[in-house]
């Protein structure tokens, strides 16, 4: 199943501002909401899938999560602890 992400522009990522609630029964860390570009903010209706990559010693948090009807990709950066929109 291909995950549609939605960006803006081209760009690979799109820097976010999340709010997130950690430690939360068996999910460590889950996205309620974000801001994109010019400050529009999102509501994360759905946590749809969760893994984690390895890249250059920092460990990345990829969840797919459900917004209304549109499907979005955001990754946690544990090293720099920022947040971003990644593109298919």
């Amino acid at each position: 199943m291909k995950t549609n992400i939605n960006l803006n522009n081209n760009d690979k990522s799109e820097r976010v501002e999340v709010m997130a609630l950690f430690g939360y029964e068996m999910t460590p860390c889950q996205p309620l909401s974000f801001k994109r570009r010019g400050g529009r903010e999102i509501e994360v209706t759905e946590l749809l899938r969760t893994h984690i990559n390895f890249v250059k010693g920092a460990t990345h948090h990829i969840f797919d999560v459900l917004a209304g009807k549109e499907k979005y990709r955001l990754e946690f950066n544990s090293l720099d602890l920022s947040w971003h929109i990644l593109s298919a």
